[in-house]
């Protein structure tokens, strides 16, 4: 089996290399082989490689630049994923496509369900919103994955903000009304190379659809941020911030160009039943991301 990995360079991508290595023939281009934001050059990789299945890590994740940035985050988040989908459409293969919580409306405080409505609250959301739509409407086989709070413990994310700042200050003040859980790509690409292991052996066992992948659990990012200090100290990772350092503000006090959702509780009962798994919860799975940092030191 042949394997596109598209965004190989991000988080997920990273982690879905190490991943899906054991499945066949991954590839992985990076920017300079293929411009992704090129829609010809998207469409003649495609015909020369002719991939079997395509999994769809790149975005455009840049909430904030997102606003003024609308072209390319629609390029990438919406126009892509069509177009990867009408390859998949057009030679009967999978798409594995990665979304967001921001494609609901962030309100209220009950997790959502795959088929709850829709109402991005920025433009981030707007053109995941999108590319989720395209897929869903193109005809081809295909899984949404919709997560949540992504880090890892390579590149650029929360918890690696939250170590270099907890390493140089003594306090912070963190938001504590946005509620969600925190998701390792690891996490992501196991469950991913879960899916694809199925699909193998059962042919369309898997049906079609959006499926939410998160760990079990919620916290805030005030909890979250205290959580990684509590663990970073056990693993020896040096702070010079005390837990009493870490103060907790809302959102009001921390404006941001695009709006954020409160409301990020993702439930996982669907991709549970579906791969007959149980999905950690969220501190374990921070716990093994900051070990795998510590042993990389």
């Amino acid at each position: 089996m042949k394997v596109l990995i598209t965004g190989g360079s991000g988080q997920v991508g990273f982690e879905l290399q190490r991943q899906l290595a054991t499945l066949g023939d991954v590839l992985a281009p990076g920017r300079a082989e293929l411009d992704l934001s090129d829609a010809n050059a998207v469409n003649a990789y495609l015909a020369k490689q002719q991939p079997d299945v395509i999994v769809n890590a790149a975005a455009y994740t840049a909430v904030d630049n997102a606003e003024s940035d609308r072209a390319m985050a629609e390029r990438l988040n919406a126009e892509l994923p069509a177009q990867l989908a009408e390859y998949c459409q057009q030679n009967s293969n999978w798409l594995i496509h990665y979304s967001s919580d921001y494609v609901y409306t962030g309100e209220g405080s009950t997790p959502w369900q795959e088929g709850d409505a829709t109402g991005p609250c920025n433009a981030y959301g707007a053109t995941k919103l999108a590319g989720d739509e395209a897929v869903a409407n193109s005809g081809c086989q295909h899984l949404i994955f919709r997560t949540s709070w992504v880090y890892s413990a390579f590149g650029k994310s929360f918890l690696a903000t939250m170590l270099r700042l907890g390493a140089e200050r003594s306090a912070l003040s963190i938001i504590n009304d946005q509620i969600g859980a925190p998701t390792p790509a690891r996490l992501i690409a196991l469950v991913t190379q879960q899916a694809l292991t199925r699909l193998q052996s059962e042919g369309a066992a898997l049906t079609s659809g959006v499926y939410h992948l998160a760990p079990r659990g919620e916290t805030s990012w005030h909890g979250f941020a205290c959580e990684i200090f509590q663990v970073a100290k056990k693993a020896g990772i040096p702070l010079a911030i005390a837990p009493e350092g870490v103060s907790a503000i809302p959102t009001t006090e921390y404006p941001t160009p695009a709006a954020r959702p409160l409301n990020s509780r993702l439930a996982v009962d669907k991709i549970e039943k579906a791969l007959a798994i149980q999905m950690p919860t969220w501190q374990s799975q921070l716990a093994l991301t900051v070990e795998e940092i510590a042993s990389s030191r």
